[in-house]
């Protein structure tokens, strides 16, 4: 069983995959829209090295000998890779075309819609728990949890462990979930508010 060869390629994909996340949760508060921009493509060539690190796992598996639990692991952090590949890569496109608008002008502010846009929980929530799950795929891949299967019985020690396991990562994508949800909504009104001040300012100037 190749365990350094899993615990690198599982580590690696943690690693970027949790810079990302880090990354994404600092979009909003950059200070300048060229800030955004380069954070922004930035992100999105994190993305891209964490999707090719999934498509390396299976080929750098098959090309070393010997039985690697590196595939299975990399199915867990897999689900929430897929919500960025399909949707938050083409939210983070938008936020970095919107920034680019402003990139001509390098002091200038952030406009309150953009920076809502970058705080979309489809940006930040996907990246944030596939770094998480990514770390839950340490054990698996290192070999200290055992999967069902192969020899190995459902109630060795995997039910208690799993479970323990599945509940903490449960509460910790319902939380990261509920945050962006929450910082998303704080910054939404902002974009509303000109808006609200320009109609007030006509029906006075009706009146």
């Amino acid at each position: 069983m190749n365990t350094a060869v899993d615990v690198i390629l599982i580590g690696a994909l943690a690693t970027v995959w949790l810079a990302a996340g880090l990354l994404a949760d600092g979009l909003p508060a950059a200070g300048t829209a060229r800030l955004m921009r380069r954070r922004a493509g930035l992100l999105a060539v994190l993305a891209g090295a964490g999707a090719a690190l999934f498509v390396a796992v299976p080929v750098v598996t098959a090309l070393v000998p010997g039985a690697s639990a590196a595939p299975a692991a990399a199915l867990l952090p897999a689900v929430p890779a897929l919500f960025v590949l399909t949707m938050g890569v083409r939210k983070l496109s938008w936020v970095r075309r919107g920034a680019g608008a402003f990139a001509t002008a390098p002091l200038a502010p952030v406009p309150p819609a953009l920076r809502a846009a970058a705080a979309h929980p489809l940006i930040t929530a996907p990246l944030q728990v596939t770094g998480l799950a990514a770390i839950v795929a340490l054990p698996l891949a290192a070999g200290l949890v055992q999967l069902p299967g192969s020899g190995v019985p459902a109630t060795t020690g995997f039910a208690g462990i799993a479970g323990i396991g599945i509940t903490v990562v449960a509460v910790a994508v319902v939380a990261i979930g509920i945050r962006a949800a929450l910082r998303h909504g704080r910054l939404a009104p902002l974009v509303l508010a000109p808006l609200d001040r320009a109609r007030e300012r006509a029906r006075a100037g009706v009146r």
